[in-house]
Order: C-alpha cells, then structure tokens, then sequence
C-alpha cells in the first residue's frame, strides 16, 4: 500500500506537470476521471481511506480548473459518497450524493444519464435507512429518464428494475416485486442472452426473491442455472460465481436441509478464502451464514465461532461504527440468548442498538429489529415492564415502515403474544398470536418454519385457556412442520415436544406422553453434553439453567399420577425421570471435574490450565478490593471465561460416559438389602403452574422393575424446622433432630412433623429388608446429616440402615473401581496464629521454603481475598490440640506427616500443596475457622456508595467466592481488606481458589472448622461452596461440619476417627460412624458429633 501512495503522488504531479504545461481540459478532465477510477478501485478493495484519499486530489483538481459548478467536480461527489455509503457513513454519503445531484441537474438537466445514476444511488441509499417513499420516487425518476434515453430493452432499464423490485421485497410488497423482476429478467435475456454473466444476475436475484416468500421449488432451477452461467462465463473463482453457492446454501438452509446447506457454504467460504483472503468482507458474510446454520442446528461451538470471527473481520474492515458490525454483535446476542447468557446478550444488544440509532436513527426497521430482540430477552427474565414498550416502539416503527402484511411486523406480534402470554393476559394474547399466524401463512406459506413456530404458540395458548382439541391440532400440525423445516436439535423442536406431552399428560395419553418426553430428554441431553465441549463453567452454568423447568415438569407429572392413582401406568416414567435425574444431578459438577482432570492431559492443556490459574489468582487480587478501587476485572474475567473454553473443547468427549449412566446400569451395582435413592427438589407445575417446592425421592432396589417416586414434603415444611433457630448451636441441634416423640416445649414445633416424620417414614413400605442405601440428597437436604435423624428416643436412622451419602448415585457406576489407597502422606493444619504481624509472614514463608516438603513448587502469582467484617477470628486452643495428637497417630502408623501451625499455616504454603507440577498428600486434615456469607440478593436500589467499599466476593453472585477457610494471619485483612504485605496472600482461602487446585492424589479432606458443609444450595445442582471446591480438585472424600461444632468435642472426635481409620484399619465411612458412636455412648447429644458428614 505504501508504493501504492507513492506512485498516485507521482501520476498527479507529472498530469499536474502536463496541465501547466498543456492546460487543455480534456487532459485535465482525464487525469480527474482517472483518479476516479483508481478511487474506485481501491474501494472495491476496501481500502477505503486511500480511496478517499485519491478522490480528494480528483475534487481538489476539480475545483481548482473548473469550480464547484462543473461536471468534473460532480463526478467527484459522486464517487466521495459512493465510498461512504460502502462504509456505511450514510448522512455523509447523502450530503455527497445530494451535492453530485444538484450539480448534474444544473449542468446536464432532469434528462440526463447521469442525473439518473444520482438519482439511482440515492434511492438505494434511502431504501437503506427505511425512507422507502423518498427511495421509491427517486427510483421510479430514474427509471423513466432511462426508458426515455436508453429505451425498455436495454439492460441498464431492466437493473433499474431490479432495483425497485429489491425496494418492494424490503417493504414487503411482494405482488410488486415479483412482476418487476420478472420483466428485468425478459429484457436481459432478448438483450445479451440466456448464457451472459448479467443474465445470471438477474435470475440470481430472482431466485433470492423466491427464497424470501417461501417459493423454494421455483428458486433451485434459477439457482442452479445462475451457477452454470457464472461458472462457463467467469471460472469458479470469480466472486459472482460464489453467489450462486452462498444463495443455494440460504435456499438449502431455508428448506432444512441443513447438510446440503453446509456444502454449498462451506464451498464459497472455501472460494472466498483463496480469492480474497480472510479479512475481506465477502468472507466475513459467509462465516455469518455459516454461523446462523450452526445455530439452527444447535451447535453452539461452531456458530460462536464464525460469528466472532466474522465480526473481528468486520470490525478491521469498517470499524465499530458501522451497521455490518452492529449485525454481528446482533447476531452474537441472538445466540448467547439462546445458550441462556442473558447478561451478555444484553450487553450486545445494547451496543447494537446504540450503533443502529447512531447510524440510521430511530426511526429504521433494523432499528426496531434490535428493541425487539431486547424485549424478547427481557420477558424471558420476567422483567414485563422494560419489554412491553420496546415492543409497541418496534410494532410502531415496522408498521409504519413495511406495513402489516410483513414478516417483521409478525414477527412483532408473535412477541407482544408471547409477552401476555407469559404475564397470564391470555386474552390480550391471543389475537395478536392468531395474526401473526396468518401473516406468516399468507406471505411465507404454511410450510414454514415461522409458520410452524406460530402454530406452536397458539397451541401453548390454546392449552392455557383449556381448549385441548384445538391445542392438540396446532401442536401436532407444528410438530410436522418444525420436523422438517428445521434440525431436530433445535430447541424449537424440543419445546414443541414438550408441549404436545403436556397436553397429553392433561388427557391421560400417559403412553404418547412419555414417547415425546424420552425424544425430549435425549435431544435436551444431547445438547448439553455437547456443551461442555465449548463452553466455560461460567456459560455452562447459564444454558443448563434454560433446562431447569424440563425436570420440573417431569417430576410434576408423576406426583399428578400419583394423585391420580395411576401408578400402573407410571413405571415408564419413572424410569424416564431417574435417568434424568442421574443425567442433571451435579452435571456441572462433572463438567468442573473433567475440566481440571484434563490439565494434565497434553501440554497445551496444562499450559492453558497454567495460564487459567495465573488469572484466577490476579482476579482475585481485584475481587480483594472494594468495587471503587478494582480495575481490569471484566478483562480478567473474559479472559478466564476464554480460556476455560479453549480448555473445554480439549476435553470434549474425555468423560462423557460418566453423563450417560442409566437406570439399569445403577440397578447393576446393587446387592441384595441394598438400596438407593434419589431426592429430588422440583418446583410443582402441572396440572397448574404453582410457586410451590417439593421434594420426593426415587427408590430404586435389586430386583425392581422400575424405580418407585415418593412425594415427601413441601420445602416451606423441612423451612419451618431448620429455621425455628438461626443459631446453629446446641438449641437449633435439639430442635431439628428431635424424634417424632418429642416434640418440644414450643407450639411452633407441635405443629411440625420430625425430620423422620417428613423424609423417612413415607420411605419405609419402599425399603423392607433393605440395610443398606447409596442415596443423594438435593435442595435443603443438604444441610441434613441423615445418620442422626431420631426414628424414637432410642434408635437413630444409622442404627437401622448403612447410610452412604454420595453427589449422585451415577457414582456406584462411575467410581465403581475406585478404592482407598494406602496412605503415605499427609498435611495438618491446625493451631493457626490468626493475628501476624509482617516480620512474623516473612519468616513463616522462609521457614515454610526451606522445610523439606517434597510436594511444593513456587506459584507466581499471589492475590487477597478478604472481606471487610471488621471483626476477628479467635484462637482456636483445641485446634492446636487436635493438630497435635492426630499428627502423633499418623506417624505412629509410618504415614509421613507435616505439621503447620501457629504462623506456619499460610495460604501460600497450602495452595503448594495443590500444584500441579506434584502430587498432592493423600490426606489433609484443616482444624480452623470455616466461613460463609449467603447470597446478599442486592438489589439495584439498594445503597451504592456503601456497596462500593465491599469487595466483591462478599456479595458477590458466585458462591464459591462467599464461602472459605481462615489461615494465618488472616485477621488483618478480614479487618482492612489488605494483605500484611502487598506482595503476600491474606490468609483467607476461598472456595473458587480450592477448586483451582490439583488434589487429585488426595485420598480425604476433612474440614475440621466450623460450617464448612454450608454453601448456596441450587437445587438438584448441590452445594456451592468449599466441598464442591475440594470435590473439583479432584479429593475423593470429604468430612465437613454443617454447624458451629464445639472445639473440644470437635477434637475428640477427629483423634477417635483418625484411630480407627489408620490404626485399626477401617474404612472412612465406617471410621467416622464408629468415632461419633463413642461420643453418643458417652450420653453426648448429637449436637456434640453429629456436625460432621462424610461425602463419597
């Protein structure tokens, strides 16, 4: 480009030079006009600053010979905003434009080529920003000054034509576009024949019009023909011939035939790639297409991609202030809506918006197109007020624009439909529902997929209001045409599924019901796995939770059958919902797991894993700090979200066995008097929709020929228990494990069933001669240690059955092989100095890098997570006692042990235990203080100045960032919110830093602190918060405390339980029920020792 410029400087100085001497016009004339073409040159090669760099020599020169009222300078205008109607710099290119107008009326008059170009031009730009009656008059100017001086059978008259016609298909006037068109194509084809490359233009384009209304049989032979031509007259490599494929691929694309689509696409992508390279536009356009077709089909990964790729290229090319641009940050929003990333396709849709206004205002149809989509986003979070009237401005803008009879005035009314549908007007819902089925049916054809999108509306409605019949025709018309139109693994296709089993499921049709429910799981499940191939947990996390309503209406249909009594025909979806449930129960669980299972897989895994790790730590040196003083967190967090992503995609199909157990594969592992059972939490919404939560289990025995589901409890009862005292001390203890005989002194409890009474006894007719059961609990469950429910004053439920509490009951399956290791070494902490000073840190850190540990590596990063409480964290005498005697046991058995106390427990010493360059110890035992701050739901109104001086994890909506472990030194920043020393760690070791970690060779963790069990509860998904970190890591058991154990007790305990596990040789879980029965013998409540859980 550089020589470029230097020889247009040389041509205009040596026709500069030839001018002086000679200084005739028609030189100088030629030299404007070749500067023009350069101009344009450089333009179609979208170099658009050069291009308007030479331009200007030719209006310079212009001016400076002939003055503004000349031909020469008009030329010039005119191709000045030729330039910036390709940049999309619109008002700009209309005053440039307007100027070329006016100056060719003047000189050349009304009846003049030129004259009609600038007249052309401004049409096509007006049609642009949606002033289609300016665009429409200008256009039909020109059109009658070139039948005057061209004559109707020329081919520039019949591109006028074609021209209009392309106006008439964006107003939606169909009837006019077609009859234009087909005119266009009669002149070319009697003016240069049926085999010339215009020819192929103009059935190219007529073809296009077809595939718009719907007519796909009338637009393949035009296609194929077109190509022929191209391909004979151009050579397969000409830009012209790649319409011809890119429009084949939207043809194939619209019709459902999404591999045919693929091909022709993939094609031109291939063409345009070699021809014009990877940073032109034409390339970016079919990486778009390419994108849309992958999001049809449901696969996310590639659609992200070549849309992001797409606008990268776009984004060099024209910069951010360009309408090509503001359509991929659309398209990307329209996506990650779909993938449930709400907050992100806001951000994008929001920019998007912004670009439009600023570009074609307020007013243009590609303007209204993005409020739409923002209305749509916001209803589907429940926010009405915010998208009712973006809604009525979008309906206003298009109406007004295309009129009625349009497909983006439908698509409009099919919003405002489903907006009152979802606000429970369904009167207000429905007519706008039926026109917008009618529209769809009169301008597409009831073959397509809007119009079978609109069906399925209506019949969702249709079901609302009790009119089954007609529900049942439109769900099953829709069905026929989604199943074709689109892929099977379109959401729309599952939802229409779903629905028709609803419907069923209301008529009792339980066998047609449960058919469609199976092809629903499977392709909801299907999509989900693919998921975890491409997207951070961040992402995952927000897709899985667009699935969340699927379980509860699975669920809501049993306990509907049960009440029914139709518990004979209930066997298959039992099953149906079991295999659900060990498919959704901690799957995000499992992702994290596989995700840091494969750092080790490759060197590029775990160099991305390294790279992972560095930000999370830099992150949190932001997260540390009061949200004023923060800087780079959003950069840091895409930066995690991107990696992790790179990371998914090495671990596609790594551990995707573990997501595919089946009920008889669990049946399998079951010996005789053995059970399991899965509780369930689901919010009740069928036969009508509720606000209500319920909770049931699945049982499932050896010789069952399915598993039984067994309604339990509403929440708000086992919420009444647990919240009668938020103490969690010996009172709160006494109060939720009281036996169904004693019931207190207090009458709020004389109304409340025991936690016996609630979860077990509806259980016991399910589990005669059973004494052992794998069971995982869900929701609230959670916080319950089930071994120290009271059956009676004397009989807890560990004395009756071998209670193994596992995250999911898929693990019998998955971890069917795994076995205790023999144990060689392990870590305690405990007796920690909370209060340090920086002389003391520094020396803890030396000592701690000059001990001989043979599992440290240096980390390079350090960060502060702390919290500003103001209070201080006390010590813990027992702990050091604790510490003490358990290190004494395991080195009695020849179990190599290391010993941190007092200032020696630092976060930086515990976090080298967990790097990945060395094996962590196979048990690590923590005596301290444990944490958690529950979700604060901050709301928006709520005291912002005050919200700026808290770091961000204390009310931050990541749970793993509201709960840890307090190690030494930690008091000072748990004050100040600053480390010791800038270059230290806090001592505050949170959740989402444990799961960073590698543990894999860690046999057991016991969290000997207080509430180390707590975390934000998410429904079947389990606990957010340090056990789900350690469980990520890799540590394959837990013990943990679910309330404020005492110390002293706490220790006993933990001497008791090491004892029996590595001296006398028995298994952890039968250790820890053996240590906590000699406390129960001692006549101790269970207040004293049922605090602590093992989870397997």
């Amino acid at each position: 480009m550089e020589k470029l410029t230097s020889v247009l400087f040389l041509i205009f100085l040596t026709l500069s030079t030839l001018a002086s001497q000679a200084a005739t016009d028609s030189i100088i004339s030629n030299q404007i006009d070749s500067l023009i073409q350069i101009s344009h040159e450089l333009t179609n090669k979208n170099n658009f600053e050069k291009a308007l760099e030479v331009n200007a020599l030719a209006e310079k020169l212009a001016l400076e010979k002939f003055g503004r009222m000349s031909v020469a300078y008009g030329n010039a205008c005119f191709n000045h905003g030729g330039i910036l109607y390709v940049k999309k710099e619109l008002v700009e290119s209309e005053e440039w434009y307007l100027e070329s107008k006016d100056i060719r009326e003047k000189l050349l008059g009304k009846e003049s080529l030129d004259y009609a170009w600038s007249l052309s031009n401004l049409a096509l730009l007006y049609n642009y920003v949606g002033k289609h009656d300016k665009s429409e008059m200008y256009f039909l100017e020109s059109i009658q000054i070139r039948a005057k001086l061209l004559g109707r059978d020329h081919p520039i008259y019949a591109s006028s034509l074609g021209n209009l016609a392309m106006l008439y298909e964006d107003m939606g006037a169909y009837e006019k576009a077609e009859p234009l068109l087909n005119e266009s194509k009669v002149i070319v084809e009697k003016a240069l024949g049926n085999e010339h490359p215009d020819f192929a233009k103009i059935i190219n384009n007529l073809a296009d019009f077809y595939i718009l209304v719907g007519k796909y049989k009338a637009a393949e032979p035009l296609l194929i023909e077109a190509r022929k031509i191209w391909e004979k007259a151009l050579g397969t490599e000409h830009p012209h011939y790649t319409y011809s494929l890119l429009n084949l691929g939207n043809l194939y694309y619209r019709m459902g035939n999404f591999d045919k689509a693929e091909l022709f696409y993939l094609e031109t992508r291939a063409i345009r790639e070699k021809v014009l390279g990877k940073e032109h536009p034409d390339y970016a356009w079919i990486l778009n297409n390419l994108a849309l077709l992958y999001w049809s089909t449901g696969n996310f990964e590639k659609s992200e991609k070549f849309f992001i790729e797409s606008k990268a290229i776009r984004e060099k090319t024209y910069g951010r202030d360009h309408t090509d641009f503001a359509n991929s940050l659309g398209n990307l929003a329209n996506l990650y809506y779909s993938m449930g990333n709400f907050d992100k396709a806001e951000k994008l849709y929001l920019e998007c918006i912004k670009i439009r206004e600023k570009l074609l205002g307020d007013k243009h149809p590609f303007y209204a197109e993005c409020l739409s989509n923002l209305a749509c986003l916001y209803f589907d979070i429940d926010n009405f007020e915010d998208s009712e009237p973006l809604l009525y401005i979008a309906k206003n803008i298009w109406e007004k624009s295309y009129g009625k009879d349009h497909p983006h005035y439908s698509s409009c009314l099919t919003n405002l439909g489903n907006l009152y549908y979802r606000m429970g007007d369904f009167e207000k819902a429905m007519p706008f529902l039926v026109q917008a089925r009618e529209i769809w049916g009169k301008v597409l054809g009831k073959d397509n997929y809007e119009y079978g999108k609109s069906l399925n509306n209506l019949a969702m409605l249709n079901y609302s209001i009790g009119n089954y019949e007609e529900s049942e025709l439109q769900f099953s018309e829709a069905k026929i045409i989604l199943e074709k139109s689109i892929s099977r693994n379109h959401p729309d296709y599952s939802e229409n599924l779903k629905g028709l089993a609803k419907l069923y499921e209301n008529q009792k049709k339980f066998t047609n019901s449960e058919l469609l429910l199976e092809e629903a799981c499977q392709l909801d499940q299907a999509r989900l796995v693919l998921a975890t191939s491409f997207l951070s947990e961040f992402e995952l996390t927000k897709l899985n939770a667009t699935f969340k309503s699927s379980g509860a209406n699975l669920c809501s249909f049993l306990f509907n059958r049960i009440r029914l009594n139709e518990l004979i025909q209930s066997e298959k979806l039992n099953k149906l919902v079991f295999n659900h449930v060990l498919f959704n129960k901690g799957f995000l669980l499992t992702s994290g797991i596989m995700l840091n299972n494969i750092s080790l897989a490759s060197q590029e895994s775990s160099e991305l894993h390294k790279n992972l790790r560095s930000y999370v730590r830099r992150l949190g040196v932001e997260y540390a700090k009061p949200i004023i003083e923060q800087t780079a967190v959003s950069e840091l967090e895409e930066r995690i979200n991107n990696t992790e992503k790179k990371l998914a995609r090495l671990a596609h199909g790594y551990n995707e066995a573990n997501m595919q157990v089946k009920c008889e594969n669990v049946q399998e592992k079951l010996l005789y008097g053995q059970a399991t059972i899965e509780f369930v939490q689901f919010t009740l919404n069928f036969p009508k929709k509720t606000d209500s939560n319920f909770y049931a289990a699945l049982v499932l025995l050896p010789n069952d020929t399915s598993p039984k589901f067994v309604p339990l409890f509403e929440e708000k009862e086992l919420n009444q228990l647990l919240s009668n005292s938020q103490s969690r001390r010996m009172d709160y203890v006494v109060d939720v494990y009281h036996s169904p005989n004693d019931r207190g002194a207090s009458p709020i409890k004389d109304q409340s069933k025991s936690l016996y009474e609630l979860i077990w006894q509806p259980l016991e007719p399910y589990l005669k001669g059973v004494n052992k059961i794998y069971f995982s609990p869900s929701g609230l469950l959670h916080r319950i240690n089930q071994n120290a429910v009271a059956i009676n004053d004397q009989t807890l439920l560990s004395d009756k059955y071998d209670l193994v509490q596992l995250g999911s009951t898929r693990q019998l399956v998955t971890d069917e092989n795994v076995k205790e290791a023999k144990i060689h070494t392990a870590c305690i902490y405990g007796g920690i100095n909370f209060e340090m000073d920086s002389t003391a840190l520094l020396t803890s850190i030396h000592k701690m890098d000059s001990n001989s540990i043979a599992l440290r590596s240096e980390l390079s990063f350090s960060y502060t997570d702390s919290t500003l409480r103001g209070a201080t964290w006390n010590y813990l005498k027992g702990s050091e006692d604790e510490a003490n005697e358990i290190n004494k046991i395991i080195q009695k058995t020849g179990i190599k042990s290391i010993l941190f106390k007092g200032n020696e427990a630092t976060e930086a010493g515990f976090k080298k235990l967990g790097d990945y360059n060395t094996e962590s110890p196979q048990v690590i035992h923590l005596s301290t203080h444990g944490y958690f701050f529950p979700d604060p739901k901050v709301s928006h109104q709520s005291t912002i100045v005050s919200l700026q001086q808290e770091p961000v994890f204390k009310m931050s909506e990541h749970p793993m960032l509201r709960s840890g472990l307090i190690l030494a030194g930690a008091n000072h920043a748990w004050k100040t919110g600053k480390p010791i020393t800038p270059e230290a760690e806090d001592g505050i070791l949170t959740a989402y830093e444990i799961s960073q970690l590698n543990l894999r060779n860690t046999e057991l963790v016991v969290l000997s602190a207080c509430e180390t069990g707590l975390g934000d509860i998410q429904g079947n998904e389990g606990v957010y918060g340090l056990q789900r970190a350690f469980k990520i890591a890799g540590a394959k058991n837990l013990i943990m405390s679910l309330w404020q154990v005492p110390d002293k007790q706490t220790s006993e305990l933990m001497t008791a339980f090491y004892k029996y596990w590595l001296i006398k040789k028995k298994s952890i879980r039968e250790s820890l029920k053996l240590a906590q029965n000699d406390l129960r013998k001692k006549g101790l409540e269970s207040f004293y020792w049922a605090g602590f859980v093992l989870v397997e």
